[in-house]
């Protein structure tokens, strides 16, 4: 895979050739000639600068003074309908998020939630079992409720099924990504949010009344306007079903490529902390986060200028040769222990140890201990979809 840079100018180079829709296939081939070629770019296809390399990455993530959060016209705004959180700089996001951050702790996370996300995944299970056996989906009869139904609690939500919940994460997902700015995406985004609203309309009345663990009464009792707690909720619902979900899907996977994995795995429940940390690194879930710079900046000697979109790619960070030995394989146990999938910085990943506690250390092993014989169905297509949010929108599998 080679790039076109077509100028240089002021040190920026501009990159064409890059088309969205090989992007989405596989961006991995693209990732690296970026990176071989031009970490910091110009991408006219995208509207962004790109940084695709570690060391570029982590200067983004680490500088949010010059690398801001609060983007001008981010999709993410328009698909959900206001600012969340994490398009929003220090202080003001900080205080947003103090207010759940005391539920999202691992400690709080024992405490509160571990019991109810082993609960839901036998339900997930049950699920599975019961369709028919010659077209198992472990995406659509498994991951996707799963993470649906955890989440749906983990919020507090109400008289909402799992697969119109988990379809509202599909569409603000797809909304934040939306660097074509499709019309077909933008009406699906309106849509959930309408729908999404109307139960908020019940609930949120409820809980001033009823104060309690979930997220949306800590929002709702954190001092934020009811805009901004809406906001950060149906932010809550982008991430929060997409990224486990694909973890699940990504996981099965790889430890269907590389069964030398599985014996590890089933004789030390504890390894499947390091199978999950090294899934988050091989297939980054977020593949790329946006920034606007507040300044002129210089990175590995391109010259960004001020109020310029970036896009840091974490997933093409997570590949970058200078930091991970044999990058492209697939290793549990790596010696690099530091990756960007949940980014680094003020802005790392809320639901962190969420995912790593409810799909990690309790929804693959149980999977696993029910279905000691799940493997991929050779004789049906497994299908991936994004580059900016990526994972497997369907993988076929089978059990003895």
């Amino acid at each position: 895979m080679s790039i076109t840079i077509e100028s240089v100018a002021a040190g920026l180079p501009t990159v064409t050739g890059i088309d969205p829709v090989e992007l989405r296939a596989d961006p991995y081939p693209i990732y690296a000639a970026l990176r071989r070629e031009a970490p910091v770019a110009w991408v006219p296809s995208v509207r962004k600068v790109l940084i695709s390399d570690f060391a570029g990455c982590v200067f983004g993530e680490q500088n949010p003074e010059i690398f801001s959060s609060h983007v001008t016209n981010a999709h993410m705004i328009r698909a959900i309908g206001s600012r969340p959180m994490v398009r929003k700089d220090d202080p003001e996001h900080a205080a947003e998020r103090g207010a759940v951050n005391p539920t999202l702790r691992p400690k709080k996370i024992s405490a509160l939630w571990n019991g109810m996300f082993a609960t839901n995944a036998d339900a997930a299970l049950d699920r599975l079992a019961d369709v028919d056996a010659a077209t198992p989906d472990l995406n659509r009869d498994f991951a996707r409720p799963l993470a649906a139904k955890n989440l749906i609690d983990l919020i507090g939500y109400r008289d909402v099924d799992v697969d119109t919940f988990a379809r509202w994460s599909a569409d603000f997902i797809a909304g934040s990504g939306n660097v074509l700015e499709e019309q077909s995406i933008w009406d699906r985004c309106d849509r959930s949010r309408t729908e999404a609203d109307a139960v908020l309309d019940d609930l949120l009345p409820y809980l001033l009344r009823h104060p309690d663990d979930s997220m949306a009464s800590l929002l709702l009792h954190g001092g934020m306007s009811e805009e901004a707690v809406r906001a950060n909720i149906y932010l809550t619902i982008s991430g929060g079903v997409n990224e486990p979900q694909h973890m699940v899907t990504s996981i099965a996977l790889l430890l269907d490529r590389h069964p030398e994995m599985r014996p590890a795995v089933d004789a030390d429940p504890a390894e499947w902390g390091a199978v999950f940390d090294e899934t988050v690194r091989y297939y980054t879930p977020i593949g790329m986060v946006t920034r606007e710079t507040k300044r002129d900046v210089t990175v590995a000697g391109a010259t960004i200028p001020a109020d310029s979109q970036i896009g840091l790619i974490l997933a093409s960070a997570n590949r970058d040769g200078n930091v991970f030995h044999d990058p492209d394989a697939f290793r549990v146990g790596r010696d690099e222990h530091r990756h960007l999938g949940f980014g680094s910085g003020t802005h790392m990943c809320a639901g962190k140890w969420v995912a790593e506690s409810s799909i990690g250390r309790i929804a693959m092993p149980a999977l696993y201990r029910r279905f000691p014989g799940l493997r991929v169905d050779e004789s049906r297509d497994v299908t991936w979809d994004g580059w900016a949010f990526r994972g497997i929108t369907a993988l076929p599998v089978t059990w003895n």
